[in-house]
């Protein structure tokens, strides 16, 4: 990993934050605190092989090995737990692409006419299941 956070100790549970390089806080404001720290979660080859290359591709083509790990939801909504859930978010929000296991799915002209089917559909859903009674 390049010199973005200071200290050496690998953080694979996002469990301390660290101070972030003056320069490298302009590049990844994402990710930087008011007081300048960060949430690392560092990543090894060996134990994670496919982040590891995900991250490897992303810093070769924009020159920043740094993703943002942050929960799947809406505010005010819960977070998404199945494969349902993400597709309802990602078509019913600004999110332009979904990845889903080793599928990538992006949106194209028909999501202006999935989109409202799908909020009606959600929309009836909880209805539905806010008012029925266990039996």
């Amino acid at each position: 990993m390049q010199d973005i956070f200071e200290g050496e100790e690998d953080s694979p549970f996002m469990l301390i934050a660290k101070p972030v390089r003056a320069e490298w806080r302009d590049r990844i404001p994402g990710i930087v605190h008011v007081d300048g720290t960060a949430r690392v979660q560092t990543v090894r080859e060996a134990t994670n092989p496919k982040l590891y290359r995900l991250l490897k591709e992303f810093e070769a083509l924009t020159g920043v090995p740094v993703l943002i790990n942050t929960s799947f939801n809406v505010k005010g909504e819960p977070i998404v737990e199945t494969p349902q859930d993400a597709v309802i978010c990602f078509l019913t929000t600004g999110i332009d692409n979904l990845v889903l296991h080793d599928t990538l799915v992006s949106k194209n002209a028909m999501h202006r006419i999935v989109a409202p089917l799908v909020r009606i559909y959600t929309d009836v859903g909880s209805l539905v299941a806010q008012s029925t009674q266990p039996a």
